[in-house]
Order: structure tokens, then sequence, then C-alpha cells
């Protein structure tokens, strides 16, 4: 399985300078389309860092009246107080509601619980119980909406880090996820590094285009870069940069 390939801390740093929309295009060269978490936004909005870490997942299913009552978080190996206490520090917890955002999925709580253990961020195609409070942690929170409701009134926890869709994505436990203001990107962790190295002179160049935009500079030919003179301009801003 992909898990089993190892991505470098410089990997995990690479992919901090690049952004969703980057990383999307560079998928989608490589012919990976499905890698977009449909529905889900950012609690708490902007001011908030990057996400960037391998995938750590937790599977619900369909929760039904007699299995699902409170004493079931008595119950020391409950998955989702498990899947709390075992993401490992710097993964990104990702919860697979099956698309349903009318029950909580997690709570401000357990959120700040494994804030606290180092989690990178969260990502639930399901709702978010005492949302204000979750979107003022530090940490990342994706999630598909607000919801009062715990999670055993819809959703069942039932697997730890397997593989899951989240958002019609499909995550493997280690593709690499990346979240910013546009929402959140699924890398599978064989492509990771390379989409590092490549994204960083797209980003660059980027860079540049905007500047040149905002100096008047028109868009064809310039983005993308169809017109030589614009390459020799980027060479030159780039060398006058220190790049």
């Amino acid at each position: 399985m992909t898990h089993s390939i190892d991505v470098s801390d410089e990997t995990i740093a690479a992919l901090r300078n690049c952004s969703t929309a980057t990383i999307a295009t560079l998928l989608y060269k490589h012919g990976i389309r499905n890698a977009f978490v449909q529905g889900v936004g950012r609690l708490g909005g902007g001011g908030k860092p990057r996400m960037v870490g391998p995938a750590f997942t937790l599977r619900y299913m369909a929760a039904r009246e007699d299995t699902d009552q409170l004493t079931e978080f008595r119950k020391a190996d409950h998955p989702q107080r498990k899947a709390i206490e075992t993401c490992p520090e710097g993964h990104v917890l990702v919860m697979d509601c099956r698309q349903d955002a009318t029950a909580a999925s997690a709570g401000s709580i357990l959120l700040t619980r494994l804030q606290v253990r180092g989690g990178e961020g969260v990502v639930t195609d399901g709702g978010v119980r005492d949302a204000d409070g979750a979107g003022e942690l530090e940490m990342p929170v994706y999630a598909a909406g607000p919801s009062a409701l715990t999670n055993l009134t819809k959703h069942h926890a039932v697997d730890i880090n397997v593989p899951v869709s989240c958002g019609t994505c499909p995550v493997y436990p280690g593709d690499i996820v990346v979240g910013d203001g546009d929402g959140v990107m699924v890398i599978p962790r064989h492509m990771a590094k390379q989409i590092a190295e490549e994204g960083a002179p797209m980003e660059l160049y980027e860079d540049f285009v905007l500047e040149q935009v905002n100096s008047g500079a028109p868009i064809i030919g310039l983005y993308p870069a169809t017109d030589p003179a614009n390459l020799e301009k980027f060479e030159e801003w780039k060398t006058k940069n220190g790049h």
C-alpha cells in the first residue's frame, strides 16, 4: 500500500509553500483529478497556517439506535476517542462521514485534545459541534458545517487508519493532506516528493506573473508562458530577486 512509502520532512516543508491550487493543477497534469475534498471549508476563516501532513483516518458508518447510545463513550476502545488519542503527531485526522453533516463527527473538546497532542489538522465531511470553539483553535479544522447533534445520532465510528472517502475524495493512510483557504487537496503519498519539487518553480513563476499583471502586463503569452520574451524576463526577475 502507498502508506509504506516514506515522505521526508523536507518534502513536507516544501509543500507548505505550495497552494492547493498549484497542487490541483500539478495533480491534474499527472492524471489525478479526484483529489479535492468536496464540500468542506475551514472553520474560523483566515489567519491559519497552511495545513500539511500525512493522513490518519477514521471511518464512520450509519448509526443504529441499538448500537449508538451515550454509553458507547464510556468504552475505552471507542474508535472516535481512540483516534483522537492515537493520531500521530504532525498527522491530519481525516474523517469519513459519508458526506452527512447533519450530525457532528467531533466537537471542540476532542479537537482541542488532538491539538494538544500535536495534531496537524482535521478534515471531516461531517459536521462539527461547538464549531465556534473549534474554529478558534490554532490547528486548522475543515468541516462540512456546524451541527449541535452528537455523532451518535447519525454516525457509528467503526474503523481507524483504513482507506476512506472524504467529500468524494479517496484518502489512504499516509497520503499527504494539504489545506488552505481554497480547501483541501490529497496527494497520493508516492507522488508527494514529485509534486513538492514541481510546485516550487510553479509558485515562483506565479509570483512573477502577479507582479507583471499588477504592472499592467497582458495575460496572453504570460500565463501560460507561450511568449519566450516572458521567460527571459522571468530569468532576469529571478536573478534580480536572488532566486
